[in-house]
């Protein structure tokens, strides 16, 4: 069952973007003191006092411009800067929440639509914050303050402004629904052909075998048509709202000289409180009027920001979803290596699993029903069942995987918690029969930055699982994501590399190390591992009879797993 994190979906509005959405709201308010001064130079002129009346206005008119500059220019830094920070921080917030995830969790979100949307989609949060956020708070400030203004000078001045301003939001609210929709199915498109370009990416080499190199090009083709598609309604919709929206901000300008001209030449006598406007007065109106639809005008041109940002907030919403998680998910290891340093190692660990009961979340299947086991120290099993019966989700359990429901696991007199499975992984190796290969080189697939490997282990350890010969497994070879360049066998071998170069580890767990194997390779496989864990305990989950008569016992687990 999946949940959302309640408090993932709330933006944290920082000191550093409160203050530069304030400092950009108050540039905008420098004008009413700046077409104050201006209209007041023009009405001393027009009374004859002369040029040296405009000198006084024009530096106060100067001065005003470059405070009003800087104050915008820091605000807009301020906002961008704590618009990335809180990026990060939610990138941050959408990986530990992937990470805490089981990579058994069936509904776990594919990488490719992971990657998209954490790496691309989620860069439209930064215009959301950074121009719909300020645009919306001057929305709220500045028409207030201008309305607040004329009305003492001209009734019907803010009468007009007044039936003229909420058209404006009423369109936008209308176009901002379609907006969000169209923009939730253009993310929703583009993560899909981003995680099935990664996972053909992945499949190339198969797909050529097969002869379907064409079959998917052809698919990715009409995927990326259908992209091209959402992205144009997208941008209509935007250009749309945008010609709309400046229409009826023109109109409300235009209402407003229309009255102030015929005022002026006494064809209007009345909306003046009584008295007739003077030129400046007259001219101080008309000047705060577009800077009345500026910030609507600006709400409306950003209000495709809004519908982006809002849809990929929804998209990195849904990667944060709880499913199922690992043990430790909510309990951060601390002090580990240091307590690892500190304990003595003793040996081969014995195995204890006692009444274990398992079904995964939303299956009525009961994989496990007071399932007991004991696993000597030192002793290496095979366990066996039918496909589906639950060998695989053994090991998983065994490795802390999967959340232990019912049931105890103890591990060398460790018993398997939250609390100590971080540690008790230090001491497993986990051997599968597809080995994840990142894209790096073999030197580091091997040492995975575990400290104190060298050149000379990783050399060894390759010599050990017979890869020494073997062109592409050179320490210095780079390797493409997933293993490009190695075959099935190879791949194996390189996992045993890794387990043999892990100081700590004493329990092997091995998932189906000879699957798809060819009968050489897979006897190879078969005699790296048995050395490999001479003094340790192996815990192997297998098909193959072969592979489980080499073993010390072998354990077939019933159907509904008790034993």
């Amino acid at each position: 069952m999946h949940t959302k994190p309640a408090a993932f979906q709330r933006l944290r509005s920082g000191t550093g973007f409160e203050v530069g959405s304030l400092l950009q709201v108050f540039a905008s308010l420098l004008w009413l003191p700046q077409a104050g001064l201006l209209a007041y130079a023009l009405q001393r002129l027009a009374d004859g006092v002369g040029l040296p009346a405009v000198y006084l206005p024009a530096s106060l008119i100067f001065i005003l411009g470059v405070l009003r500059a800087v104050c915008d220019a820091a605000g807009v830094r301020r906002v961008f800067k704590s618009a990335r920070a809180e990026l990060s921080r939610l990138r941050v917030q959408v990986a530990t929440s992937l990470a805490a995830r089981s990579p058994l969790d069936v509904e776990r979100p594919a990488s490719g639509l992971a990657a998209s949307v954490m790496a691309e989609q989620a860069e439209a949060i930064v215009p959301y914050l950074t121009r719909y956020r300020p645009a919306r708070l001057r929305t709220t400030f500045v028409p207030l303050a201008i309305l607040i203004v004329v009305a003492p000078l001209s009734w019907i001045a803010a009468l007009i402004l007044l039936i003229a301003a909420p058209l404006i939001p009423l369109f936008m609210a209308l176009v901002g629904w379609r907006a969000k929709a169209a923009s939730e199915a253009q993310m929703v498109e583009m993560g899909g052909m981003n995680a099935f370009l990664l996972d053909r990416l992945r499949g190339l080499a198969t797909l050529r075998t097969l002869g379907a190199v064409e079959a998917t090009a052809l698919r990715l083709q009409e995927s990326a048509q259908s992209l091209r598609q959402r992205t144009m309604a997208v941008l209509r919709i935007a250009f749309l709202s945008s010609a709309v929206l400046e229409l009826f901000a023109a109109l409300g300008v235009a209402m407003m000289a229309v009255y102030i001209g015929f005022h002026l030449l006494g064809q209007i006598d009345f909306g003046a409180w009584g008295t007739r406007l003077t030129l400046g007065q007259g001219l101080f109106i008309l000047l705060l009027a577009p800077a009345f639809f500026e910030p609507l005008r600006e709400l409306s041109a950003v209000w495709h920001d809004k519908a982006a940002g809002d849809a990929a907030l929804a998209a990195l919403d849904r990667l944060s979803a709880t499913g199922l998680l690992l043990p430790d998910a909510n309990h951060a290891p601390t002090g580990v290596a240091a307590h690892i340093a500190e304990t003595p190692v003793q040996g081969a660990p014995a195995v204890d699993i006692a009444q274990l009961s398992f079904a995964y979340p939303g299956s009525s299947v009961v994989v496990f029903n007071k399932l007991d086991l004991h696993i000597a120290a030192g002793e290496h099993v095979a366990i066996m069942a039918a496909s589906g019966g639950g060998k695989s989700t053994l090991l998983s359990l065994l490795a802390g995987l999967l959340p232990l429901p019912q049931g105890a696991i103890t591990i060398g007199s460790v018993r398997l918690s939250a609390q100590s499975v971080f540690l008790l992984r230090q001491r497993m190796a986990w051997i599968g029969q597809k080995p994840h290969i990142f894209a790096g080189s073999v030197h580091a697939n091997v040492a995975l930055r575990r400290a104190g490997l060298g050149a000379a282990e990783v050399a060894g350890a390759l010599s050990f699982a017979e890869l020494d010969r073997v062109a592409q497994a050179r320490p210095g070879i780079a390797l493409a994501e997933g293993g490009g360049g190695l075959s099935g066998g190879e791949a194996v071998r390189l996992a045993l590399a890794r387990a043999v170069v892990d100081p700590h580890a004493d329990l092997l767990l091995v998932d189906e190390p000879t699957a798809h194997l060819d009968q050489l390779t897979a006897q190879q496989v078969t005699q790296a591992l048995l050395q490999l864990a001479q003094g340790k305990t192996m815990i192997i989950a297998t098909h193959d009879p072969v592979l489980a008569a080499r073993m010390d016992r072998v354990i077939v687990l019933p159907a509904g797993g008790q034993a």
